[in-house]
């Protein structure tokens, strides 16, 4: 079988098909977790899958798939798990419409008891429901008995058993004269659950929408350059090294750099940003994203599992299996959830025809509703659904949730540490102000002779006054004499003069005297910017003012932080005058400079020691150890080396809102949690009493077909609430 194991790190991650309530959860896991060479087992209901952390030395991915199989469930792989929920769901419509004209002819007729054929009719109807659209539960019941345990199956089995075994007994005048018969009670019950299960099968395909788009955007056709021209050949056989034509319109079909051409890119699969991005040669682009204009040769990079498209789907496939804390009180009460049920179904039956004195029919009726509402897969469903469209929602902002709990953690976050370089700033300086000496001196020519003198060095410096003079449409020119020292700065020769750029001490140790400036340069300094001054044979002309500006959103991102009640406090590594200005301007609560990257990962302690969840942000390379000793550790700017990232979310754009969004977001999706829950429990707290008859005496009862389409809708309408969660989308 083909699946998706990683044998050097002992992950597997597979479909798993006869899932049908947090039972099966419960006990699929514990017969993983029974091997002692398998650390983790997650298994999902929503999305019906799971994943396994394995030995490798001890187990191989056959003898997990012979323990699946054992528990009475069949593995599949994943892309065949895609195809088998679409199975499912037109087997469960199927199934319901079966049950459905089975049924209504027996429930029409249903008070004719005194006609022959019309009951012969109800009874071969109600025959062949009870063992065609019914035999299901009867073989997810033995499964589950086998395994010495009890699932929603063994309930549904047991209800609609007692309902058609008993009418039977009664057709044959087995329970005496004038004993009623009510073979609607397990045909109809059976339809309703049906369609409860159709019905809650298209919701859980809607809540794994984004998983299913993200799929469908991999290209199947590649243009392969190669000596004879080009040829249209199958995305799957590009090998890393070829080189692929991409013309307008068309999805790219690799990750890889552009060798020539450029035009723009609809990136907006990765980052959540719908303006294309300009591709120029040299530069990375990502398989599925689509070219917008112009006509580009890329070169392939990375291919298979390696591509962005690959790493984003597994991310986004192990962050919906994996198990928020909450989901532990759900695993907690299922466990015991099934068996309780039975004891109150006795307990109901004794009650009424022992204590009440009431007919056995009337007794056994109740019995059997007891059963039949109070399925726990409603709770099973409470929090895998509500994390399916938790994280597809982040996936569209370009929000990348690798683990399911993330978005309960980072919904609890009290502080948030901020990376200053990269994170709140753009992490590379920018020329800021450009002041001539006197009125008399060019603006103009005076970026020229910087250009100039600074064209040849890959000072971080000399790149961004190149840069700022490209801007303004300004040209290096033609230069002679070159010399860089370190820590000083350059001389050279330029149209017919001496050019000196660099810093104070270059000018001081050539006599250039820097008084007239001087006023400028400490308002500049003061604020916490790099100065370079440009002299001109032996007269100072102008200083130039470089700093590392902040990105247009981390000011307000931070505004929004406090306003969620969350403390912010930027580290830096930069001196403590330079920290202060940085923190000052974007608003921070606090700021810790001079700050090593080992630090950093102390700070983090120290903040946790005082009882506090702590979110971490940053670059996801030297913020590492802060990243990941923090509760929920958030990576900026993931670009295409997602894989590499230690935070528990990657933001893929280089934009701190995003790490506001991913918190509203978590908020968000824990309170649909809590509201499945709640919702869930509530309903079986007074559907138990209901169905048991504890509301008979004002005219309430509840019928055992009617009690198994109330169980059915308990868990469709779970399911609706966490798609509503997709409102949250247009609030972001």
């Amino acid at each position: 079988m083909n699946t998706s194991p990683d044998p050097q790190t002992g992950e597997l991650s597979f479909g798993v098909r006869g899932l049908h309530c947090a039972s099966c959860v419960a006990r699929l896991e514990k017969k993983l977790l029974e091997s002692s060479a398998i650390s983790l087992a997650i298994v999902n209901l929503a999305s019906e899958t799971a994943f396994v952390r394995y030995d490798p030395d001890q187990l191989s991915p056959t003898d997990i798939f012979d323990t699946v199989n054992a528990a009475g469930y069949t593995p599949v792989e994943l892309s065949e798990s895609e195809q088998a929920i679409e199975d499912s769901l037109q087997s469960q419509r199927d199934w319901f419409l079966f049950a459905l004209a089975a049924s209504l002819p027996i429930m029409f007729t249903m008070g004719i008891h005194s006609n022959r054929a019309v009951m012969q009719l109800n009874l071969l109807l109600a025959t062949a429901v009870q063992f065609s659209a019914g035999l299901i539960f009867y073989r997810g019941a033995w499964s589950s008995l086998k395994n010495r345990s009890a699932n929603m199956d063994v309930l549904v089995a047991l209800g609609t058993s007692a309902a058609y075994f008993y009418s039977l007994a009664a057709y044959f005048g087995l329970l005496g004269p004038q004993r009623m018969v009510f073979f609607e009670t397990s045909a109809m019950l059976i339809a309703f659950i049906r369609l409860g299960k159709y019905l809650e099968a298209r919701a859980r395909g809607k809540a794994g929408e984004a998983l299913k788009k993200l799929l469908q955007l991999q290209a199947d056709k590649a243009l392969l350059v190669t000596e004879e021209g080009e040829k249209e050949v199958p995305a799957s056989i590009i090998r890393i090294g070829d080189v692929v034509l991409v013309r307008a319109g068309d999805t790219i079909p690799v990750d890889g750099e552009v060798v020539h051409g450029g035009g723009a890119v609809d990136e907006s699969m990765v980052t959540g940003e719908a303006i294309p991005v300009l591709k120029e040669v040299g530069q990375q682009v990502s398989g599925a994203t689509v070219s917008v204009n112009g006509v580009m040769r890329i070169r392939a990079t990375r291919i298979g599992a390696d591509t962005l498209l690959s790493q984003i789907v597994k991310m986004v496939r192990e962050a919906q299996g994996d198990k928020a804390p909450i989901q532990r009180f759900a695993d907690a009460v299922s466990a015991w959830f099934v068996p309780v049920v039975l004891l109150l179904s006795a307990g109901t039956f004794m009650v009424w025809y022992n204590l009440l004195a009431s007919d056995f029919l009337t007794a056994f009726r109740f019995a059997v509703t007891v059963i039949v509402i109070a399925c726990p897969c409603a709770m099973g469903l409470a929090t895998p659904t509500a994390i399916m469209v938790g994280s597809g929602i982040a996936l569209g902002r370009g929000i990348l949730v690798r683990k399911g709990s993330a978005l309960e953690i980072i919904s609890q976050i009290q502080v948030l540490l901020l990376d200053k370089t990269g994170t709140l700033t753009r992490g590379r300086p920018e020329m800021t102000d450009l002041v001539p000496v006197s009125r008399s001196v060019d603006p103009d020519r005076l970026l020229e002779c910087l250009a100039t003198a600074e064209a040849h060095s890959t000072h971080p410096l000399a790149q961004a006054a190149v840069t700022a003079a490209r801007e303004a449409d300004i040209q290096p020119g033609e230069m002679s004499d070159f010399e860089e020292r370190g820590g000083y700065g350059i001389s050279c020769s330029y149209s017919g003069a001496r050019l000196l750029v660099g810093n104070d001490r270059l000018m001081e140790e050539s006599g250039i005297v820097l008084t007239p400036l001087a006023r400028k340069a400490a308002e500049l300094t003061a604020a916490g910017k790099s100065l370079v001054y440009v002299a001109a044979g032996n007269a100072l002309v102008g200083v130039a003012a470089f700093a590392d500006m902040l990105k247009p959103g981390s000011a307000r991102a931070v505004e929004e932080l406090k306003c969620m009640g969350i403390r912010t406090c930027m580290i830096t590594g930069d001196h403590s005058d330079v920290a202060a200005i940085v923190a000052r301007q974007v608003g921070v609560d606090s700021f810790e400079a001079e700050v090593l990257p080992g630090r950093k990962q102390d700070i983090v302690k120290e903040y946790q020691g005082r009882g506090m969840v702590v979110g971490m942000v940053g670059d996801g390379i030297n913020d590492a150890p802060a990243l990941a000793q923090a509760e929920i550790g958030i990576a900026i700017g993931g670009g295409t080396d997602i894989a590499k990232e230690a935070g528990d979310i990657v933001l893929m754009r280089d934009d701190l809102r995003d790490a506001v969004r991913a918190i509203k977001i978590g908020r968000a999706t824990l309170a649909k949690v809590k509201q499945n829950l709640f919702w869930a429990l509530f309903y079986n707290i007074l559907g138990i009493p209901l169905a048991a008859g504890l509301f008979s005496r004002y005219g309430l009862v509840l019928k055992p077909e009617y009690a198994g389409l109330a169980m059915a809708f308990s868990s469709v309408s779970v399911v609706l609430n966490s798609i509503m969660l997709k409102r949250v989308a247009k609030q972001l």
